[in-house]
């Protein structure tokens, strides 16, 4: 509870840091263009942070100059029952349209693939088809499920060929996390006699996030991708979590939410009270999960592309303030890069850890204590 309170404490912290940043960043930018009209487009902070963390249909890795070097991706869309696929890059970075389809700018479907229609008065309208591409985050996903696929292969096959003998490489470095997350997360809070049942998926959503966190750190490809800060990848890792808990539950678990032993009758009768507030938290535990992930791996994401914006904000101000705050602003990005490795194994600790104390609550027996009341 400690760790827990500490952690959501950092995570207000960042929050509040990352849009004070961003907010300014914004502000500086917006006064100088309208102050200062150049033939140069104004840096950004805004747009530019915003595209490093959300979703893509390439992968940029770098722009020279005017040109931008990208990795295109597979675009899959069912428009009207028709398979439509072709490859992102017919979209020349969004600047133009392919088949009737493009990227929109604006708008409720900003970001995202629509196709281009006219209706009855001659006015162009957009529609969204099925898109099922496969986007920057989706090649993220496929990259980190087969780094982690092939960690766990090999280990696994060092073990039947090298049998008790003490462990060499990549086995010797895994090998004490694995027993970490057995002892100390699966057993202390399940139970000696149940974890077995429960640690495979511990096991996976553990180093699925501290992997993909680790990912995240790296500047260019394949890290990078925001996965673990997406909000969409976090509900599902919650949504997981949330349907084990309630197939694992028994008696006892729903007793205690449905007529908890103990509490008084005015709070059950005639307004069921205690019952409404035990439903509720088995609804706000997963969104919990769900909310401190993205939360505190995407502000780490912001903060840190804020100080590296700092430093081109300040160059169009005047190019010696530029170069005087680089130094700062490298020094305070190494600094949070460093914080970031610490959040991304306790993101990937607290996760795991309040699924496995989920776990335990659910088969937890009370036998003892119905008896005592």
């Amino acid at each position: 509870m400690y760790l827990s309170s500490k952690i959501k404490n950092l995570s207000t912290k960042i929050w509040a840091l990352a849009i004070i940043i961003v907010l300014f960043f914004t502000n500086v930018s917006n006064s100088n263009a309208s102050e200062e009209k150049h033939e140069k487009e104004k840096f950004n902070a805004g747009e530019m942070i915003i595209e490093h963390i959300a979703d893509a249909y390439e992968w940029h890795i770098m722009t020279i100059g005017e040109t931008h070097v990208s990795i295109p991706l597979l675009v899959i869309l069912i428009d009207e029952g028709k398979l439509v696929t072709f490859c992102s890059s017919k979209f020349h970075h969004g600047l133009e349209s392919y088949e009737g389809f493009k990227i929109s700018h604006e708008g409720k479907y900003k970001g995202k693939i629509v196709k281009l229609s006219t209706n009855e008065k001659g006015e162009e309208i957009e529609s969204r088809p099925i898109d099922l591409s496969i986007t920057k985050l989706v090649l993220s996903l496929f990259i980190g499920v087969f780094l982690i696929g092939w960690l766990f292969i090999s280990i696994s096959r060092s073990y039947r060929k090298r049998g008790m003998a003490a462990p060499k490489g990549m086995q010797s470095l895994l090998e004490p996390i694995i027993i970490f997350v057995r002892d100390d997360i699966a057993k202390s809070s399940i139970g000696e006699k149940k974890y077995q049942k429960y640690l495979p998926y511990l096991l996976t959503i553990f180093f699925f996030i501290f992997l993909n966190n680790l990912l995240g750190l790296v500047p260019f490809f394949p890290g990078g991708a925001n996965l673990t800060g997406n909000i969409a990848v976090t509900l599902t890792l919650a949504v997981f979590t949330f349907v084990i808990t309630t197939l694992s539950g028994n008696r006892a678990y729903w007793t205690h939410i449905v007529n908890a032993p103990g509490v008084p009758w005015w709070l059950k009768i005639p307004v069921p009270l205690m019952p409404i507030v035990e439903l509720v938290g088995v609804f706000t535990k997963p969104f919990v999960l769900m909310v401190r992930l993205f939360a505190n791996i995407t502000a780490g994401h912001i903060i840190a592309l804020g100080f590296i914006s700092l430093i081109f904000i300040f160059g169009e101000m005047q190019p010696a303030l530029g170069y005087g705050v680089s130094v700062v602003s490298v020094i305070f990005y190494v600094f949070m890069g460093l914080l970031e490795l610490l959040v991304a194994f306790i993101q990937a600790y607290v996760f795991t850890l309040l699924s496995a104390l989920y776990f335990g609550m659910a088969i937890e027996e009370h036998h003892h204590a119905e008896e005592h009341h």
